[in-house]
C-alpha cells in the first residue's frame, strides 16, 4: 500500500509503523485550521481531514493522499492546540473530573487513475469518522501544574497526550486508544486496504 501522508504529526507516523505501515513520503498540508462560527466538533474534524486531504493530492495527483484530524471536544467547545501555558490550564481545568470526546477524522484521497473502470473523478475521497469517549479525574493543580511544566501539552489538542504523562488522568476511555493518541489505527487500515 503506496501512500502520501498529509500530516507533520510525529505521532501519525509512529502509529502507522507501529502496524507496518510506512507513506512513501509525508507532504504536511498548510491550511487554516479555525472553526468556523458555532461548528460542531465531528463537522471540524472531518472538514480539516478533507481539506488537508485535497490540498495535498492536488500536489499529488498520481498517489493516494492520506490525512488526518484529531478533535477534543468538551460538549459542544473544540479544544484545539494551546498557544501558551495559560491556555493550556484552562482546558486541563475544563477536563478535570469531567468526560469528554475525542474525534478522529480520517481522509483518503484515490486518484481516478488507482480505480480501474472508473469514471471517478480525482480527488475522490473517502472520510472515516471515530469517535471516544475519555473521562479524566479530578485534577488537583499541582498536577495540572507539574503537567504544564513538563511541556508535553505543547502541540497537542486538549492540550494532554493520553500515551505521555497524562496517562494518570484517564480514569475510562470507551473506544479506539490510537484515535486518542492521533489516528485511528482500524480505520486507517481498512480505507486504505479498500483502496488496494
Amino acid at each position: 500500500m503506496t501512500f502520501v501522508l498529509a500530516s507533520a504529526s510525529p505521532r501519525r507516523l509512529e502509529l502507522l509503523a507501529q502496524v507496518g505501515l510506512a507513506p512513501s513520503r509525508v507532504l504536511p498540508a498548510d491550511i487554516d485550521e479555525t472553526p468556523h462560527r458555532a461548528e460542531l466538533p465531528a463537522a471540524y474534524a472531518v472538514r480539516m481531514a478533507r481539506e488537508k486531504c485535497l490540498q495535498v493530492s492536488r500536489r499529488c495527483r498520481e498517489d493516494r493522499v492520506l490525512a488526518a484530524d484529531t478533535a477534543v471536544a468538551a460538549g459542544r467547545r473544540i479544544l484545539g492546540k494551546p498557544g501558551d501555558a495559560a491556555e493550556a490550564r484552562r482546558c486541563l481545568r475544563l477536563l478535570s473530573g469531567r468526560r469528554h470526546r475525542v474525534i478522529g477524522a480520517v481522509a483518503l484521497a484515490i486518484p481516478a487513475a488507482a480505480v480501474p473502470g472508473s469514471a471517478a473523478p480525482p480527488d475522490k475521497i473517502a472520510v472515516r469518522v471515530v469517535q471516544s469517549a475519555v473521562t479524566f479525574k479530578r485534577l488537583h493543580a499541582d498536577e495540572i501544574d507539574r503537567y504544564i511544566e513538563s511541556g508535553e501539552w505543547r502541540d497537542k489538542a486538549g492540550a494532554y497526550a493520553i500515551q505521555g504523562m497524562a496517562a494518570i488522568f484517564v480514569r475510562r476511555l470507551s473506544g479506539s486508544y490510537s484515535n486518542v493518541v492521533g489516528l485511528p489505527l482500524f480505520e486507517t487500515w481498512a480505507l486504505l486496504e479498500g483502496a488496494g
